[in-house]
């Protein structure tokens, strides 16, 4: 196997941005409580090709309900490989579970951004038998696979990312 990547935390004012972001202020006691608790990703066995992500906090989603949750982790790469995010397939096929983007890509150069390439997964219950989706905190509901690319023999780019979402293609 090659070892290609490193996941780290990002740091708590990063993560603190990101969760108020998402779910409003709350006591810096209890952020710092939240994000100690962080587990980095992890594969559970040595044949998987995932490494899953845990939730920070109890997630409960109705159906047709969204959530953007700030994992508080980053991910150091190297260039030439991306980490490509999918729902955990339990939680995908019980409950039709499901990313926003349907696959999340997180490049090598995003962890250089300016929010340290702090990785958010936006989730939908996309249940169409009216399940409720309840995950604990620290439980696995995303995983994600390196895979290694390549680039057309005509490619020059040299523009250097600052950003997430859109920041790529902005002008």
């Amino acid at each position: 196997m090659k070892r290609i990547a490193k996941f780290e935390k990002v740091s708590i004012r990063q993560f603190r941005e990101g969760w108020t972001d998402t779910f409003g202020n709350i006591d810096e006691e209890e952020l710092r409580e939240i994000y100690e608790k962080i587990r980095l990703p992890k594969r559970a066995t040595s044949g998987s090709a995932g490494y899953d992500f845990f939730a920070p906090v109890c997630i409960t989603l109705a159906p047709g309900e969204t959530v953007k949750i700030p994992t508080g982790i980053r991910v150091w790469m190297e260039p030439e490989w991306v980490l490509k995010c999918y729902p955990r397939s339990g939680l995908g096929f019980k409950f039709r579970l499901q990313l926003n983007n349907t696959v999340g890509i997180i490049d090598s150069d995003y962890y250089d951004s300016d929010n340290e390439g702090h990785i958010f997964a936006k989730l939908t219950n996309d249940s169409n038998e009216g399940k409720t989706v309840e995950v604990r905190a620290g439980d696995g509901f995303m995983q994600g696979i390196f895979v290694e690319y390549g680039i057309t023999l005509d490619d020059d780019v040299t523009e250097v990312r600052n950003g997430g979402f859109g920041s790529t293609t902005k002008e």
